[in-house]
């Protein structure tokens, strides 16, 4: 029986992920579970696999939690503080973080003193400190396993390949191109939230969801996939592929590519992170070859996906540009979706607070929390501009 923690239970990764325990209960208990503040669902969740521990970010949230009867017998943390208290305490064997942005690299790097085994959902912490999560991972000797369903496909086409990371010659990252793939590049300007957060595809967050339409969310898989596969940047390629049948691709030194293919459905990279090397029987839906009539592939457009060249500039010149990229683009998306900004502003904003930064070269962990904070600092102060 192995003990699992659930962080970002209450959002899009974090239930599947529940699904997908609810499904092999003889394998895992839930020993903890977190939300930023959504405590009407953690109490349903408490309810259901009543875990020893719940951590609530909001701290108002957790206050009013403790007055629910799903409250009684578990320990409730508060805070960010509280969160890392609780994987410290708790007693866990795999952590699968479903915490989106930034927010998820200090559970991680906890996580990683603690557990056996990280089923991975949150690119942004790799995309911050990929170097540091990496070593302590190894050192800890951690299994990081990938839930993003394209990092999951490369995970089991080199698996199933050579098993060697060295033998790999390029990564070919799929995405379906999100749901401005064919809006003509003049109206971007005029595109609204919810048109951003409208996916052909995948059902996600809003945060994420502009990310895929911006194209940003493969330049941050294109960091994340440098640091867990050890491939050079250049070596990580992008294709738009709108079916979104085939997940990700691998090409090996001797010419051979190996391909996941699958429907859209998070809960087999999930299942698969929580069980492996084992493959167990699921309730995800077959996909059935006699119905796929094309599969599709082209190289994005950079005028259409600015952020994705943006992304590639800051991935190949590493340091702490990375984590800055990162911090830029999600204080633009959080400005975009409650309307402050245009969506073409968002990569403009990046653009310039990566020009105005001054690298670190091999960043410790202050050094990457305090390029963080300056790149939120300049960005609000030029989305205050942009605002006024």
């Amino acid at each position: 029986m192995q003990r699992a923690a659930v962080l970002g239970s209450t959002g899009s990764i974090g239930t599947s992920a529940l699904d997908v325990i609810s499904r092999l209960m003889g394998r895992f208990s839930v020993t903890a579970l977190s939300t930023h503040s959504n405590i009407k669902l953690l109490s349903e969740q408490v309810k259901l696999f009543r875990p020893g521990a719940v951590s609530i970010i909001d701290k108002k949230k957790a206050a009013e939690f403790r007055r629910y009867p799903a409250s009684r017998k578990i320990r409730v943390y508060e805070g960010e503080e509280g969160q890392c208290l609780m994987l410290e305490s708790a007693g866990i064997d795999i952590i699968v973080v479903g915490i989106v942005g930034s927010a998820a690299l200090r559970p991680v790097l906890t996580g990683l003193n603690h557990a056996k085994r990280l089923a991975l959902a949150n690119k942004e912490s790799l995309v911050m400190a990929g170097g540091i999560v990496m070593e302590q991972a190894k050192r800890r000797k951690v299994k990081i396993i990938p839930v993003d369903s394209e990092h999951s496909a490369v995970f089991q086409c080199v698996d199933a390949g050579s098993g060697r990371k060295s033998q790999i010659k390029n990564i070919y990252l799929t995405g379906s191109g999100g749901p401005l793939l064919k809006t003509p590049v003049k109206r971007l300007k005029d595109i609204t939230p919810a048109e951003a957060v409208n996916h052909p595809k995948w059902k996600m967050g809003k945060k994420i969801s502009v990310d895929s339409a911006t194209m940003m969310n493969k330049g941050l898989e294109i960091i994340e996939a440098h640091h867990l596969f050890g491939v050079p940047i250049d070596c990580i390629k992008v294709l738009i592929h709108p079916e979104a049948i085939v997940h990700s691709m691998v090409e090996f030194r001797d010419g051979a590519m190996l391909a996941q293919l699958g429907n859209c459905d998070m809960r087999a990279p999930i299942q698969y992170a929580l069980t492996y090397p084992l493959r167990l029987s699921s309730p995800v839906k077959r996909l059935d070859f006699s119905r796929v009539r094309t599969l599709n592939f082209q190289a994005p457009d950079y005028k259409r996906f600015p952020c994705l060249e943006i992304a590639y500039e800051a991935a190949r010149k590493g340091e702490t540009y990375p984590c800055v990229l990162n911090a830029a683009n999600e204080e633009a998306v959080s400005v975009f979706l409650k309307g402050g900004i245009k969506f073409t502003d968002i990569s403009r904003i990046i653009g310039k607070i990566l020009s105005s930064h001054k690298g670190i070269k091999q960043p410790c962990l202050g050094e990457i929390l305090d390029a963080d904070m300056w790149a939120r600092v300049k960005t609000k102060e030029m989305l205050g501009a942009v605002n006024n």
